[in-house]
């Protein structure tokens, strides 16, 4: 520890972690996690191979300047052209569906990419770190690594408002081409009001102290990085607390820390007003074409099963699936039900898919 910063200082520095800690969920608490993560991330286990997994490396350069990272797992072997893009979450990257590539690949053609200012795709502009955005972008990649044939669009948490983004800004590509959505673990708004698991109340004054908090620990990175020694238990507790439910492995838990920690803090900082200003209820009824799955963790803090009831009580034609003893990392924490559900939307959309051909030649 440096000889400047004084004990009263270190404290509040702890202090005002933590608070931006739980007030950000897990995205913030890991940002504590960068150490521990260099001293044991690569301690062996069951999950040793998380993140491993690649794909064929494309570049998408947005309209505004962005340059996105995009890997496609192709699929020759397929019995058709459909495609599978994948939107991550708030702080995490595109290996945050490891398990679900390794069950989905070589059955069809899979798409993921990191969001902006995430993972291996570029900084990009404060001002362009909102939601809208991010469904322009998923669009973009779309146009340019899809463009023609049916499409089946997933999104975890910060990535299932991404793809409700794209319907709002162009409904007609979830009539013309999107023949199913999945939405895991997402809000389709009001994410300000969850209580975050705390007592009542004291989820809405976090909510309101997390945007000055993260936005002051952006400014104090340097101070963050000189914490880090000390706060690992707790960074590696909040993790643990806001991303799973009660059965994830400590590799997991260390794979999201991992990826959050990979995430600038003041990217963190920047992108959280967004996420508690995002709405798009309205946008829901874009969806209800194609098949639509929704599935949340039970014991999920971050987007608590409520929110998921919203979405299914708006679009009751959708299979919902609650997943018991899992968080909010339940594509982590529960893989084989999460991959069997989607093996199951794709069986549902390639029947479909079939239906209307026959419908259209008849």
């Amino acid at each position: 520890m440096s000889p400047d910063i004084t004990p009263a200082l270190r404290l509040a520095g702890r202090g005002l972690l933590a608070a931006g800690a739980l007030a950000a969920g897990a995205a913030l608490g890991a940002v504590a996690e960068r150490t521990l993560m260099r001293s044991v991330g690569q301690a062996g286990s069951e999950d040793s191979e998380l993140g491993t997994l690649r794909g064929d490396v494309q570049v998408v350069s947005t309209s505004d300047g962005a340059v996105l990272h995009v890997e496609i797992d192709e699929a020759p072997d397929a019995p058709d052209d459909l495609t599978i893009v994948f939107a991550h979450g708030y702080a995490l990257s595109l290996d945050s569906w490891h398990y679900q590539r390794a069950a989905l690949r070589g059955r069809t053609r899979l798409v993921f990419y990191d969001q902006r200012s995430h993972g291996r795709s570029s900084r990009a502009d404060f001002d362009t770190h909102h939601v809208d955005q991010l469904g322009a972008d998923l669009g973009e990649v779309i146009d340019a690594v899809a463009p023609t044939g049916p499409l089946v669009v997933v999104g975890h948490s910060m990535g299932g408002m991404t793809v409700m983004a794209l319907a709002a800004q162009r409904p007609e590509l979830f009539v013309e081409r999107v023949f199913g959505v999945a939405l895991i673990a997402t809000t389709a708004g009001g994410l300000a009001s969850n209580e975050l698991g705390l007592p009542p109340g004291m989820g809405r004054v976090f909510h309101q102290l997390a945007p000055p908090v993260a936005a002051a620990l952006a400014h104090q990175s340097g101070l963050i990085e000189r914490l880090r020694w000390q706060d690992t238990d707790l960074g590696l507790m909040l993790t643990r607390m806001y991303s799973f439910g009660s059965s994830a492995t400590d590799q997991a838990s260390r794979f999201v820390a991992s990826m959050v920690s990979a995430t600038p803090i003041d990217v963190v900082a920047e992108f959280l007003p967004a996420l508690q200003e995002h709405d798009k209820r309205s946008a829901l009824p874009a969806l209800e074409r194609g098949e639509l799955l929704v599935i949340v963790g039970e014991d999920d803090r971050l987007t608590p099963k409520e929110q998921s009831d919203e979405i299914v009580a708006a679009l009751p034609g959708a299979e919902y699936v609650v997943i018991p003893d899992s968080g909010h990392m339940v594509t982590l924490e529960k893989p084989a039900e999460v991959d069997a559900c989607l093996l199951d939307l794709v069986d549902r959309v390639r029947r479909n898919i079939v239906d209307d051909a026959i419908d259209t030649v008849a």
